[in-house]
């Protein structure tokens, strides 16, 4: 594995607190892919000798200087040792070729943070649990699926990569013509790809000057957080030109949340009433509520929030309510 070159300085899109040390760390995953992460401990030692633990990621596109650096931050200032990491093949982590993203990798990558904290001295390896943000809410739900040293899985604004994918936004594509069409014409970008050496992005998210009157106001709402001084970072791919576009291949073939109702753990979805994403985690939630366990899981709906008020803005984001959950589950 390559030595990963981490930046020194301070250089989220938000504030450090004073309330919790600050540092940087990396674990691999069991593909070999070093992965670099935000430590953020709380100052005071934990009553037992060991912390509650979280590890956190998303959204999709984004990077742990955005908005789960700010959850992982959140939550230790209220006493759980938290990571904030950057997923294989983008940010300060591993792997090549860049901006890659992977239903199967990007699930690991959640159990490789498990690994890392469940072998800390100062951690309680029966008391970790995962944070997921937008497309990473998803994949939280896929890993707590596969691997029940989660003890608790909280996913916001979640999404499920491969129904969007697969199914374009509200299903409007959900037809084998539609998807066979999709699938040539990333085949043809393969070649393509293949040809060149190298490897054509599908775009970032645009500017907000950038984008038409009629735009839908999610889209608005993605570009006045990753392209203004809000929530852009120079290493975030939503921020700059996107992922590999043939990323939207695995997604497609192998569909995440197959297992979830499965999930013997406790789950809680948070979303936003007026978020165009919303039906993923009402989908998820119908899923999980009809699976094992059914009374651990919950879907708490915040009134008002779109999408992104979930990344950054603390009138919606429940973390009153997250800390709650985590106390009574880990």
């Amino acid at each position: 594995m390559t030595a990963l070159e981490l930046t020194p300085a301070w250089d989220k899109v938000f504030p450090h607190s004073d309330k919790v040390e600050h540092s940087k760390i990396t674990f691999h995953n069991r593909y070999g892919i070093e992965l670099a992460a935000d430590l953020y401990m709380p100052k005071h030692a934990p009553k037992n000798g060991r912390f509650k633990a979280l590890a956190v990621a998303g959204p999709f596109g984004a990077v742990k200087e955005q908005a789960s650096g700010l959850y992982a931050q959140t939550l230790a200032e209220r006493g759980f040792l938290t990571i904030a990491f950057d997923p294989s093949f983008i940010g300060e982590s591993g792997g090549s070729p860049r901006a890659v993203a992977s239903p199967d990798i990007n699930t690991e990558d959640f159990s490789a943070a498990v690994d890392y904290l469940s072998t800390r001295h100062d951690v309680d390896p029966d008391g970790i649990g995962i944070v997921g943000i937008c497309g990473w809410g998803g994949l939280a739900l896929n890993a707590a699926a596969n691997d029940p040293r989660i003890k608790a899985t909280v996913a916001s604004t979640m999404y499920n990569m491969s129904r969007v994918t697969a199914n374009g936004y509200f299903d409007a594509e959900d037809s084998p013509t539609q998807r066979n069409a999709k699938r040539a014409q990333l085949a043809k970008q393969r070649t393509e790809d293949y040809a060149k050496d190298d490897y054509a992005r599908a775009g970032g998210v645009p500017a907000p000057e950038a984008l038409p009157e009629d735009a839908p106001q999610f889209l608005k709402d993605y570009a006045a957080y990753y392209k203004t001084p809000r929530g852009y970072h120079a290493r975030s791919v939503n921020s700059n030109d996107g992922w590999n576009a043939t990323s939207a291949l695995p997604f497609m073939n192998m569909p995440l949340l197959s297992y979830i109702d499965e999930i013997e753990n406790p789950v809680l979805l948070i979303h936003g009433e007026k978020a165009h994403s919303l039906y993923f985690s009402k989908a998820a939630y119908d899923k999980l509520e009809h699976g094992v366990n059914p009374a651990n899981k919950e879907l708490m709906i915040i009134p008002g929030a779109s999408h992104t008020d979930l990344y950054d803005n603390f009138k919606h984001i429940p973390f009153d309510a997250i800390e709650a959950f985590f106390d009574r589950n880990l």
